[in-house]
């Protein structure tokens, strides 16, 4: 009864790679996570350490690189483990659990830079009310709301998905996620289906009218300003932040739409889908963290005097 159509709990994983490149794609693979990893950590260690910096923006700047931390380690090391054992399986439950953060770092990322463009809407466009309306208190309360929805509409997605008999066992992807499992199933998926379109559609709405709005009201008042130094200093920041916004939405949209049309080459729906949770991690501790003038300027003192000069200390007392 516990398995009516007879199938193993390990499920294999369509993962081709010639073996010349193997130690090529290990290397890459293992290098880029180490980046993501190292830039990551380092920014998180930037914010937390310094009192001056725990500020609205860069309290909900925190979120961004946790965040990515999540997605991209739930990636990397069973990649890793598949290119270097060449085993193309994983058991169910650790497919389920990786499908599941791989989830919640595509929707946070999501609801995080939209949490971020509405910050910056209020610094820019309402300056002298900033202090009073991005209070600790409110702050914590759009992170702790950003963070729930996302663990909360995930979870649903998954429970239903749970709850529906499996009678197949290949992937077509080289990692798990819900559109790849819902094939394994045999059993009517209209509820998922539905629920994932109303997902995907719901906080698209809301996230795309949402930056929409602000970033539309930040143009004109940088245009409106008589200062050109303020209306070029806003008007850099919102367009990275807009750019990193456009990239995540177009090649998650894509990654989405692609399970949907029957047309689309396997290698290039898994190339746009591994793109996602590759590139964003390794681009946004570089654009949000060494961008910031405050981050950047903590950075390097720490560099300096916390690292550069003790280590230079050590080495002319050996000597």
């Amino acid at each position: 009864m516990d398995n009516p159509y007879n199938i193993t709990s390990y499920l294999e994983i369509d993962f081709e790679l010639a073996y010349e490149g193997v130690a090529t794609t290990f290397l890459l693979a293992a290098l880029n996570y180490m980046v993501i990893l190292f830039c990551n950590i380092t920014l998180i260690l930037t914010i937390v350490l310094n009192r001056s910096l725990h500020q609205p923006m860069h309290l909900i700047l925190l979120s961004l690189p946790i965040n990515d931390l999540i997605g991209t380690t739930a990636l990397f090391p069973q990649v890793l483990k598949e290119i270097l054992t060449d085993s193309k399986k994983i058991h169910y439950a650790a497919c389920i659990t990786q499908a599941f953060f791989i989830h919640i770092y595509a929707g946070g990322t999501v609801f995080i830079l939209t949490a971020m463009a509405y910050d910056r809407y209020i610094a820019i466009c309402h300056p002298l009310r900033y202090n009073t309306v991005m209070t600790n208190a409110h702050i914590m309360k759009v992170i702790g709301i950003t963070w729930m929805a996302t663990v909360v509409v995930i979870a649903v997605l998954f429970f239903l998905l749970l709850r529906l008999p499996r009678c197949r066992s290949v992937l077509t992807q080289p990692y798990c996620d819900n559109p790849s499992l819902l094939t394994l199933v045999c059993a009517d998926t209209s509820i998922n289906n539905i629920y994932g379109l109303f997902l995907v559609a719901f906080t698209q709405v809301v996230a795309n009218a949402t930056v929409l709005y602000t970033y539309l009201r930040i143009l004109i008042m940088c245009y409106k300003s008589k200062r050109s130094d303020t209306k070029a200093k806003a008007l850099q920041t919102c367009a990275t932040h807009l750019i990193v916004f456009l990239l995540l939405e177009c090649l998650g949209l894509f990654t989405i739409i692609s399970y949907r049309i029957k047309n689309v080459s396997p290698y290039l729906r898994r190339f746009i889908g591994l793109s996602t949770l590759i590139f964003p991690p390794t681009l946004n501790p570089i654009i949000y963290g060494l961008k910031t003038k405050e981050i950047r300027e903590k950075l390097v003192y720490v560099l300096r005097h916390k690292l550069c000069f003790p280590l230079v200390g050590a080495f002319r007392a050996t000597n």
